[in-house]
């Protein structure tokens, strides 16, 4: 093919602003703190009971995974464009959904059902493009880089928020964040484009103590409906659910754990949470670039364990420890949404990435749900988070351990077993490999073995159960 235009890094900033117009999840417990005090205060605006203050949260959490599993198939078949373009005319509409009323139910549907709808539409576009235009060895840099914008937004987002919710009331200021949010992210849309196929991104050489660090990435397409019969699959859902879920409990108030001891000026929290969460996405994808994805989950898993678990022993009117905890977190937070995102890549290859990514991203959104929910209930029920933070320091410890066994899938043709004669008429499902004396020139090894004269690999049939070969 010729000479292609190499529009990766175009991509990759159009990238980071739709995720700092969709970061807006990230400062809810700002619009959460405006409505406990309502219902507290007693003046009429919100009568939600104090149990259901996070269900719209957790709503938009599980909407977004939702999404993302199509949205993600979506950009992979058709474009990442019309994908964000969808998203942000969601994420708008939700918000002006809210901006109408103040029932829980209605805040359920607008932020809940089609803001998270639009923000999975959104962020699954931005990502996938981006790091096709790139070589392996920038994965995580790249992916680091797209995501930071999500991360990052609470620090315009958390300020904006108060200011206007302070002047024009917390209606009008989603009506505002509506009506934005729409035009940025649909105006930035049309600069997403995936590469033309067959495109090659050229490829710096690593060094050999970087090559030794890390493991090789797996050069193997898989299909989703393979991807879910892997081991690895399933480590790196369970790893994603408690690194995600332990993180937005704090995200998702912070606010008000801040609220005693800064007043007014909770904000900052969020602010500089935002700033640890964004940093930690490049930190990260960087690191893993240079040492391997789960040496990094590893270091990171553990690290965010020790400091939830610091929180117990942090009081509400310690401004300077709450502050640094906060920013630790958001910050080993973040590194979640650089790791796997990277890690989906290098197990499965980039053929259906986005659709992939959607599947192991569907552990973001269950633990989304689950966490902030069950804290809340903690809290409703004893009055104190401790349990909650004990809860989430052991499953994050428990990570740490899963990160050092977890592996990259086995590719077909290591794990396929090897067939020489096919009988008539007899069934073969799973992985095998025929060989009838039938050159294929797959690769050099195969080309080797047939100047031996030993027989060699016909074809590798990508069966895994429900589907089945018949011998004639």
């Amino acid at each position: 093919m010729g000479a292609v235009k190499n529009k990766g890094w175009s991509v990759t900033f159009a990238g980071l602003g739709i995720n700092l117009a969709l970061g807006i999840l990230y400062t809810w417990s700002i619009f959460r703190l405006e409505i406990k005090e309502s219902i507290m205060a007693g003046d009429g605006r919100f009568t939600w009971d104090l149990a259901s203050l996070n269900d719209p949260f957790a709503v938009c959490c599980l909407m977004f995974t939702l999404a993302m599993l199509s949205a993600g198939r979506l950009q992979d078949k058709i474009n990442p464009r019309l994908t964000a373009i969808f998203g942000g005319i969601l994420t708008g509409a939700g918000l002006l959904v809210i901006s109408q009323s103040n029932l829980l139910a209605a805040w359920i549907l607008g932020f809940g059902v089609l803001t998270g709808l639009g923000l999975g539409f959104g962020y699954a576009s931005a990502t996938p493009p981006a790091i096709k235009w790139f070589p392996p060895s920038k994965t995580g840099m790249i992916a680091g880089i797209v995501v930071a914008g999500f991360g990052l937004a609470s620090v315009y987002i958390a300020p904006l928020a108060n200011l206007l919710i302070a002047r024009f009331g917390l209606n009008n200021a989603m009506m505002v964040f509506g009506l934005a949010f729409a035009v940025v992210v649909c105006g930035l849309a049309m600069l997403l484009v995936n590469p033309p196929e067959g495109y090659k991104p050229q490829a710096n050489q690593p060094s050999a103590k970087i090559t030794a660090l890390k493991p090789a990435a797996v050069n193997e397409d898989y299909a989703p409906s393979e991807v879910i019969k892997t081991k690895s699959f399933y480590q790196l859902w369970f790893m994603f659910f408690v690194g995600s879920g332990a993180g937005l409990i704090i995200i998702g108030s912070v606010a008000g754990m801040a609220k005693q001891s800064m007043g007014a000026m909770a904000w900052v929290v969020v602010a500089l949470m935002a700033i640890g969460n964004a940093s930690g996405r490049v930190v990260a994808g960087i690191l893993s670039d240079k040492i391997g994805r789960t040496r990094t989950l590893m270091i990171m898993m553990t690290f965010q364990g020790l400091v939830i678990s610091s929180l117990i022993f942090i009081g509400q009117q310690q401004a300077v420890l709450l502050v640094l905890a906060a920013t630790l977190i958001g910050f080993n937070y973040g590194t979640n949404l650089s790791l796997f995102p990277s890690a989906t890549k290098d197990y499965f290859g980039l053929k259906n990435f986005g659709t992939n990514y959607g599947l192991v991203f569907s552990a973001w959104g269950v633990g989304g749900f689950i966490f902030p929910r069950v804290s809340q209930m903690i809290v409703a029920s004893t009055g104190s988070a401790e349990t909650a933070y004990i809860m989430a320091a052991f499953l994050l410890f428990l990570s740490a351990g899963l990160a050092i066994v977890t592996k990259a899938p086995q590719s077909l043709r290591e794990k396929a077993k090897i067939i020489t004669t096919l009988e008539p008429g007899k069934l073969y499902s799973g992985h095998f490999i025929y060989q009838p004396n039938y050159v294929s020139a797959v690769d050099e090894g195969d080309l080797e073995t047939a100047e031996n004269g030993t027989k060699t690999v016909r074809f590798i049939p990508r069966l895994f159960g429900a589907k089945k070969q018949r011998a004639s």
